[in-house]
């Protein structure tokens, strides 16, 4: 069968690659092919791309160009923040135990506890639940209705060893934004009357480019993000680490990335990664603006043309491109087939579930029986998405559900 058209509404799983950005990734793919770490005039321009590319993604958190870590992408980043935090913990406590004159047999149980929420990315939970393995606890906090995680059931989980908080900045299935804010604030106002610190730490995979996002405000002490989520290439993310943490090496080897991860850097990647972030930051007021009245155009019409439907996730506190949608009566997963037939590409949830037959955790944790859960579907939508687009596909949608019902 031959498609006429296409409509992509899945931009919450990867997102095209701007012409802008690979324009500006070309020559380190052809000609600019030197390695970074060499001394000789290629390898010099290389190194000095990747530092403008540390300064451009930086300025955009208002942070310091030596508090950026470039990694292959999200799931990299998160699982360096968590081990790392983690280990970084153990060794204190232990040393502290040393300190505390207890035996070696005691000291060989002491870990740490790791707080994070039910509805966090598998970068996330199946790194905790690797660490759980390793002897960590892990306090894995509930969420409301709309998928918010409460900074009092934060406070109230704290225990004398906790490490390290996980939240993160935008769900990527429902869309809804964190309290990230308040949970810093929190965070930071607990140390000031305990004296005891635990380190903060966000995955804003979703979030970065699409929603304004410093550092100092969010009260973060390290933050994931991925270039691919806003129109740059696969394959490249960043941690940012904040300038007193010193987090043990994640890739061992070279001493690229200032002796913290090692590997020959992806200089191609990193430009474009800065280049992407450059026009995120440059037009993000209107692709905000753009993709919130495309976002509220299609969640009226379904809502109010096909019914026992109902929206996941904070109706106001969400990803601008964010739509998911639980469609009673109906498969998610063949209504996708056959939205799939007609030239819409939409998913079920996370990308990285693709496959699964299992409901999506994120549904059931805001309380959706197993069956409305797989009866969801999430469409992400970009700033190229024109509202004669949405009800393109809205019209394509109607009749696919009815038929979907009607069996």
């Amino acid at each position: 069968m031959e498609i006429q058209n296409q409509y992509y509404m899945d931009h919450a799983a990867t997102t095209p690659l701007s012409k802008e950005v690979l324009n500006a990734m070309m020559p380190y793919l052809t000609v600019e092919y030197g390695n970074a770490s060499t001394i000789y005039m290629p390898g010099q321009r290389a190194r000095h791309a990747i530092d403008e590319s540390r300064r451009t993604i930086a300025a955009a958190l208002s942070a310091k160009p030596s508090e950026i870590y470039f990694t292959s992408g999200g799931s990299e980043s998160d699982n360096w923040a968590l081990i790392g935090a983690a280990e970084a913990g153990e060794k204190k406590l232990r040393q502290n135990a040393v300190d505390a004159l207890k035996t070696s047999e005691e000291i060989e149980k002491i870990h740490g506890h790791i707080i994070t929420d039910q509805i966090e990315h598998h970068a996330i939970l199946n790194t905790c639940a690797y660490l759980e393995e390793r002897g960590f606890n892990v306090t894995y906090l509930p969420v409301d209705r709309e998928g918010h995680v409460d900074p009092e059931a934060v406070k109230e989980a704290i225990r004398p060893d906790t490490l390290l908080v996980s939240i993160m900045t935008a769900n990527n299935e429902i869309g809804t934004i964190e309290p990230i804010q308040e949970i810093g604030r929190l965070l930071k106002g607990y140390e000031a009357e305990t004296g005891q610190r635990i380190l903060f730490h966000t995955d804003a995979v979703q979030a970065f480019g699409h929603i304004p996002l410093k550092v100092s405000e969010l009260g973060v002490d390290l933050m994931s993000a991925s270039a691919h989520k806003l129109n740059g290439p696969k394959g490249v993310g960043f941690l940012f680490v904040r300038q007193d943490i010193q987090l043990p090496s994640f890739v061992h080897g070279g001493a690229q990335e200032r002796g913290h991860r090692a590997g020959t850097e992806n200089v191609a990647g990193i430009v474009g990664f800065a280049k992407a972030t450059e026009v995120a930051m440059r037009d993000m007021t209107l692709r905000i603006n753009t993709e919130i009245s495309v976002r509220d155009h299609m969640i009226q019409r379904i809502l109010n043309e096909i019914p026992d439907t109902l929206l996941h996730g904070d109706s106001h506190k969400r990803l601008p491109n964010n739509i998911n949608i639980l469609f009673e009566h109906i498969e998610g997963e063949t209504l996708l087939l056959l939205l799939n037939e007609k030239g819409v590409y939409a998913s079920a949830g996370s990308a990285c579930s693709s496959g699964s037959l299992d409901p999506s955790h994120v549904l059931l944790a805001l309380g959706d029986s197993t069956e409305d859960a797989a009866g969801s579907i999430r469409f992400t939508i970009g700033q190229e998405t024109t509202i004669e687009d949405a009800d393109v596909v809205i019209d394509i949608l109607k009749p696919l559900v009815a038929y979907l019902r009607a069996c």
